[in-house]
């Protein structure tokens, strides 16, 4: 089977502007995975272009075995979208636009309807019009879902969410994989919650590939290091082309590293004569590394 999303030297530009620079990925299949990137790295325009939205400049990109520029209802009717800001028949009621939307899948899950519609707190009676962007946002995620799309693909889509509604979102992302089998792409500036449900990272900075790989591998690699001496004789920085981020005094300090494993900690702790104890990193404390690591000259 082809992977759900594959690209192979994909150059996107705007005007003058590149959104894209040679961009060559596989994302594999049945995995959740957090698109990472500052803004204005090229994540929404991978998006558009995986959906047909946009056609590459140079370059392709392969969306569940088709170019992006001939997806056809056999693609399209297994690929789900949720936008930051979805795009509705404002006149419609809630439930009018799930059953136009309904009307163009042939497999369209009632049943899973009306699970979210009841989990995410929607009133189906109300008028789009009448939503705020936090309602809104939760039926784009209804509209994407529903037909048990193979790819799903999901731009932003809790970013006006209060924490209960991103809770449940979360859990039933997982619930979709475990249910469908589905490949979750799922681009956030909120790491804390994307952290808890994604086990691969694909990292663009300023359009180029930064990292993929999966998430406990990046987490394997590398570490926090707490580290302390009774002497008071820590230096001001480490001389050593492991540490990354190095904050402290003299006593004790914390440093971001890689490698992180046991054997880097133990060797740093002989050569140093200091005490190390070493923590797994969070994707919030790893994220500025992985750009940092690319351009170290910033």
């Amino acid at each position: 089977m082809p992977p759900p999303l594959a690209t192979q030297q994909l150059t996107k530009t705007f005007g003058d502007q590149q959104a894209l620079r040679s961009l060559t990925l596989t994302i594999p299949a049945q995995r959740v995975v957090g698109l990472l990137g500052r803004n204005g790295a090229g994540k929404t325009t991978l998006l558009h272009l995986a959906c047909g939205l946009i056609l590459p400049t140079r370059g392709t990109c392969t969306t569940l075995g088709r170019a992006c520029h001939e997806l056809d209802t056999p693609e399209l009717t297994r690929l789900g979208v949720v936008a930051q800001e979805g795009r509705f028949l404002e006149w419609m009621t809630v439930a009018q636009q799930l059953h136009f939307h309904a009307s163009f899948y042939a497999g369209w899950d009632r049943g899973r309807e009306q699970r979210l519609l009841k989990e995410l707190e929607l009133d189906a009676t109300r008028k789009i019009n009448q939503l705020s962007p936090g309602d809104q946002q939760k039926l784009g995620i209804i509209l994407g879902v529903c037909h048990h799309p193979s790819l799903l693909l999901l731009d932003e889509p809790m970013s006006a969410l209060d924490p209960i509604a991103r809770t449940q979102l979360l859990s039933f992302l997982i619930d979709l994989v475990r249910e469908d089998g589905s490949t979750i792409v799922i681009s956030s500036h909120l790491l804390a919650d994307v952290e808890k449900i994604i086990d691969w990272v694909v990292c663009l900075d300023r359009g180029e590939l930064a990292v993929a790989s999966s998430f406990d591998e990046l987490q394997e690699s590398y570490a926090e290091w707490i580290v302390t001496s009774a002497q008071g004789r820590l230096p001001k920085q480490f001389v050593d082309p492991s540490v990354l981020v190095h904050e402290g005094d003299a006593h004790r300090a914390r440093l971001h590293v890689r490698p992180g494993h046991a054997a880097a900690a133990s060797q740093f702790a002989a050569q140093h004569d200091v005490v190390v104890e070493s923590r797994p990193l969070n994707l919030e404390q790893l994220f500025p590394l992985l750009i940092k690591e690319r351009r170290p000259a910033a």
